[in-house]
């Protein structure tokens, strides 16, 4: 088929362009919606099963209650409290980064950038949304064995400094992106009336 309205070619061009873009970050956009999916996934094991996830955490407090609580009943049930708090934290931050991420995404492929560019700013807010989301669901495990939640965040800041790092990286890459067209823009218009 023959196209000779110019507005035409363009859309087709631009929605190329975006398709393109969206297959560029694939890996991003399936991280984006993994984490969703486990934000999601979180929320349904606490409405059919919070029991369960208490009666663990409560096990493995138990398990350290002489040797690493000193019997003391009230420190252990400030840190089930917390390690609690921790799943819900997990949860939240599931579905809002998740949900984040993949729209950032989309709009990275609006913007028409370069592959690399594109790859890189998906992976970092997909991983970034991901990781940390686990992140807080680890540390609500690990802390009641290691009776303080200080102690279990430590122990995992391997995976919550890259994480969170990568996704606020991103974020600001997207925004600095959308910066760069009217940036240039009024860069030419200035250039335009600039006497030769």
């Amino acid at each position: 088929m023959i196209f000779d309205d110019t507005h035409t070619i363009k859309n087709m061009t631009t929605t190329e362009s975006f398709t393109a873009g969206l297959r560029t970050a694939s890996l991003g956009l399936v991280l984006a919606a993994l984490t969703i999916l486990f934000g999601q996934g979180m929320g349904i094991v606490f409405g059919l099963n919070e029991d369960s996830i208490k009666s663990r955490l409560k096990a493995s407090a138990a398990a350290a209650r002489d040797t690493v609580y000193k019997g003391d009943d009230a420190a252990i049930k400030a840190v089930l409290d917390k390690s609690w708090v921790y799943m819900q934290r997990a949860h939240l931050h599931a579905g809002g980064m998740g949900t984040t991420a993949l729209a950032l995404i989309v709009l990275l492929g609006l913007l028409g950038t370069s592959r690399l560019v594109t790859t890189a700013i998906g992976l970092g807010l997909g991983a970034g949304g991901f990781g940390y989301s686990v992140f807080w669901m680890w540390a609500g495990f690990r802390a009641p064995g290691l009776g303080s939640t200080g102690l279990a965040k430590e122990s995992l800041k391997w995976l919550a400094m890259p994480s969170s790092g990568a996704f606020v990286l991103a974020t600001i890459g997207v925004l600095v992106l959308l910066f760069i067209p009217p940036v240039r823009r009024q860069c030419g218009e200035v250039n335009a009336h600039s006497p030769a």
